[in-house]
């Protein structure tokens, strides 16, 4: 059997892509458990991260609403009882490779008093950080290529 290669030419836009595509990691760096949520087009079951652990998912991009939220809380349930919350909301373009990342406060700020950081696997991509726990005015949103990992650290050592 002889196939051209025009016929295998045609067939590449089905084969999956080979690069791999990075992560959203959540590190706890407190002395408390937290509390996660992944929440697009539906919301996952909560996720507690204990101290000294981590919660990841690889980026993909949701069909239902463009975006994911990592929703985070200091509190059990907090998700849905409004208590303060940290949101690291990402966006993945896969038509352009490229990873849009922010993070931001809702109800009030469950990490007031400690630094809370959003960095890059890939030093030349920027990062977020709010030296006291608390946003800055206005919007600050990043992005990179999409196979870096981005690592929000709550209770992080430093900026």
């Amino acid at each position: 059997m002889h196939i051209s290669t025009k016929s295998l030419l045609s067939l590449l836009p089905l084969l999956p892509l080979a690069s791999a595509v990075g992560s959203a990691i959540v590190q706890n760096n407190c002395t408390s458990p937290i509390y996660l949520w992944s929440v697009g087009g539906s919301v996952s079951s909560m996720q507690t991260i204990d101290p000294g652990s981590s919660y990841s998912e690889t980026f993909y991009y949701d069909t239902t609403s463009g975006g994911v939220a990592l929703k985070i809380t200091t509190t059990e349930n907090g998700l849905y009882n409004g208590s303060p919350q940290t949101d690291y909301a990402y966006t993945l373009d896969t038509s352009s490779g490229n990873v849009f990342y922010d993070i931001s406060d809702v109800f009030g700020d469950p990490f007031s008093g400690s630094v809370v950081s959003l960095v890059s696997s890939d030093s030349s991509c920027e990062s977020i950080c709010w030296a006291g726990g608390v946003p800055p005015a206005g919007s600050v949103v990043r992005s990179c290529q999409d196979e870096a990992d981005e690592v929000l650290t709550v209770c992080a050592d430093s900026c």
